[in-house]
Order: C-alpha cells, then structure tokens, then sequence
C-alpha cells in the first residue's frame, strides 16, 4: 500500500535578519494622504490635536516622509521573541487545487498572542510610555487586537483599557480571557461605562457592537483622562508603517526561494495586516512590475468594494478624526459575523488611497465559504487560521484556479484560529449561517 508524501518546505531567516527599521509607503505613493479633519472644526487637525490622543512620536511617524524609519533597539529586542516568522510553501494546497501555480504563505501566528498585531503593539506601548503616560485605552473586535496590546502592556508596565465589540465579548470569551490574564480590564461595547455606551444602549438594549462604538467609548475615556492615550490596532498610517517588518521579511524570504510574487493576498477589515504585508512592493508596482495585490474582505462590511471614497468620521458618534477613505458610514453597525476583526466600516487611509488610485484589487465572500476555506487549509496544511485568515485563503483559492501558469501566490496567514474553534464547531455542526450581504444605503443590522 503506497503512503502519499506529505512534503514542507520552510524557508526561514536567522535571528539577525528582523528588519532594523520599517518602510513608510507614504514618500512611494502617487500622492499624499489627505488630511485628518478636527471633528468639531472640520479644518486639518493640527499636532496639539493629535497629541491628546496618542503618543507625540506615533503622530511625527504618521506624517513622516522619510522612507526609513529606525525601529527602537527595545522594541527590536522584543520583536526577537518570534521574528523574523517562517514562510512556507503549501505544498498540499497545491496540489487539492491541482493548480501549477506555487503558492506560499507568511505564517504570523507565532507571536506570543497568536497573531500578527504584536508588531505594532509593542511599538505603541513603548512611545505611550517613553512620553510617561499611565494607561492605554483601545477598541477591539474579535480581540487579536486587545490581546496583543494587553501583552505590550504588561511587558512595559502600562494599564490597559479594552473596549471588545459586544458581539465579540460574548461569542470569543478565551479572547477576553487572555486579555484579562495579562491584566487587562475589558468591557463590552456599547457598555455602561461611558456616556455614549449608556445612550446607546437605552435607544437598542441588544445593540451588538461595532469597532465604530468601540472606538467612541474608546476616545471618551481618554479625553477625559490626561494620563491616557489611545492604542490603535489598525487605521492609521504609523500602524501600517510598523506592520511593514511582515512584508520586507516576506520579500528576502521569497528572494531566497527564487521566486517573484504575481500575486500578494491578504484578508482586510482596515487594512494593517494588507498594508503590513504589501507595502514593500508599492514602489516596485508603480516602476512596472506585474504584481498584483488583493484585498479579501466579507460580504457583510465590504469596506473596498462597495464603499464610498469620500471624507468620514472614524467612530459611531463622530467625535474621532474625520479622513478620507472608503467607508459604509461610521453609523453603520455590520451584522455579527465570527470574523470580528473584519468590521470597521472604513479602510486605512492609505489602503483607501492605493485602491482609488488603482493599485488594489479588492474582493468579498460570504462567511460560510470563507469558514469552508479555513477548515479546508487546515486539514491539507495543518494550521488552523482565524477566521479573518480564511478570507485570504479563500480568495487564494480562485486566484490559483484563473492564474496563468506557473504564477506564484503568497498570502498572509495573519494569525491562527486556536480561539476560534468555537466558530468551527457550529460550521462543523451546520449551525454556521452566511448572514446577508451589505446593501447599499444599508444602516444598521440588517435594518
């Protein structure tokens, strides 16, 4: 009886090799960002406006024009507990595809937290604290997010506040739960701690939560509080700028393979991981080079591709900064759906730009392909992505069955699902509904 040969093959770099500094896309762009609004005023938002809400260098980077932007030696030292991060060729996906095309995936869920947010957290916790503030305030969906920056957290002795979309807090506790065991406090939101959480739940009892109504609880206890400052897990562009060590990790990996990517996917609720992942090739793709990058979101915040580009608030109830990008509306609440971190209503800034300006192909599915996608993955490769993975694996799958052949496919495998497999096993059961897609003009859950 012949037995199939399971083939790995792992292209790793040594220790030395974690990017010294990160990539800021912004100097490589076809244009500038636009301006963040002052949400009163709606003029530019100025520096002492910023300032009051994160740390003074997160805003000198988030306009930086430098292309290179040193990384702190601490936070270098702390990304060094799992990076540089493997690359591996899946192999078995190949060939259940029966495609020629060689497809390849960045594996970021190795952190300590199981997911690629670390990066940035860690870099956030220590400008918060080299400014001497006290406590970091922030929203998050699935929890990725708040498990990452509870962790940075604890590691540089700074309080953190998480504000965990509703839906979420109930349907992901082992999230909460890790959050909590790096001393985090966490609330559900809309909660009863702020005063827009107590209004908007007196108008909807069972309101489920967005990132949108995170974010406004979020920005309310910090502009009540000096010594605080807000923790971003994805939107702005110094977020996508520590991401970056992904992608230029990814780019000396697939050098070392021989292999020139045709195709760079990544799943999108904002955009950190997409960005993170694909900004290296930016100025490769405007000079000429056949690459093509692919933004997979789901059908129930199709942020990209069925979003307007035009100025929006960032939070529920319009206090946040005002930017330019594509949105479904900051009022809009997406149903719940298990893949929490994909349900912002806007694109980062510059994931908004670069697909207005033609550089991005986006895409949307439905949860149960997506779910169908990631439990297919994991018994052909072993690993067991999130379900905000899974719609990278899922637009990698069409990707390989139109692709030329030969192409080469690298994705992002931006964190595993081993907190997840409570959404697995309703799939499993057949208890896992797709909910219905975004409409135009939609407000609300289904309303």
């Amino acid at each position: 009886m012949a037995v199939a040969t399971l083939r790995r093959e792992r292209i790793d770099l040594p220790i030395d090799r974690v990017p010294e500094r990160w990539y800021n896309v912004i100097p490589d762009l076809p244009r500038l960002p636009d301006d963040y609004l002052d949400s009163a005023t709606q003029e530019a938002a100025g520096d002492a406006y910023m300032e009051r809400l994160v740390a003074t260098p997160l805003v000198r980077q988030d306009a930086s024009l430098e292309r290179w932007v040193p990384i702190p030696p601490d936070v270098l030292q702390a990304y060094r507990m799992w990076r540089p991060t493997p690359l591996f060729r899946a192999h078995e996906l190949e060939k259940h595809l029966d495609t020629t095309a060689r497809i390849y995936f960045k594996y970021e869920g190795g952190s300590p937290t199981g997911s690629f947010k670390l990066n940035t957290a860690l870099a956030q916790a220590y400008y918060t604290k080299l400014e001497g503030h006290r406590r970091m305030v922030t929203d998050t969906g699935a929890g990725q997010w708040g498990s990452a920056i509870a962790l940075a957290g604890a590691l540089l002795d700074l309080e953190v506040l998480v504000f965990m979309v509703r839906a979420s807090f109930h349907h992901k506790p082992y999230r909460r739960h890790l959050m909590e065991t790096y001393g985090a406090t966490v609330h559900p939101s809309p909660s009863s701690e702020t005063d827009f959480g107590r209004r908007t739940l007196a108008e909807r009892p069972d309101h489920p939560g967005s990132e949108a109504t995170a974010v406004s609880e979020a920005l309310e206890i910090v502009r009540g509080d000096e010594s605080s400052r807000f923790a971003l897990g994805a939107f702005s562009n110094y977020v996508l700028l520590h991401q970056t060590v992904i992608g230029l990790e990814t780019r000396e990996q697939l050098d070392l393979a021989g292999e020139d990517p045709d195709y760079l996917v990544g799943s999108v609720g904002c955009g950190s991981n997409f960005g993170g992942f694909t900004l290296p090739w930016v100025a490769d793709k405007l000079d000429g080079r056949e690459v093509e990058l692919v933004a997979a979101e789901p059908e129930a915040c199709p942020t990209l591709t069925q979003g307007e580009y035009r100025y929006d608030f960032s939070d529920a109830c319009g206090t946040g900064p005002s930017v330019r990008t594509y949105t479904l509306g900051h009022d809009f609440v997406p149903p719940p759906i298990h893949a929490g971190g994909l349900r912002y209503h806007g694109s980062a800034p510059i994931v908004g730009l670069m697909h207005n300006e033609g550089l991005v192909n986006a895409v949307a599915y439905p949860q149960t392909e997506v779910f169908e996608a990631g439990r297919m993955f994991a018994r052909l490769e072993g690993f067991v992505p999130a379900p905000e993975t899974a719609h990278a694996i899922r637009a990698v799958v069409d990707i390989a069955q139109r692709a030329r052949k030969d192409a080469t496919i690298c994705f992002c495998f931006s964190g595993h699902g081993l907190l997840d497999l409570g959404a697995y096993g309703e799939f499993a059961a057949g208890r896992l509904d797709d909910v219905a897609p975004y409409r135009p003009g939609q407000n609300g859950t289904g309303s």
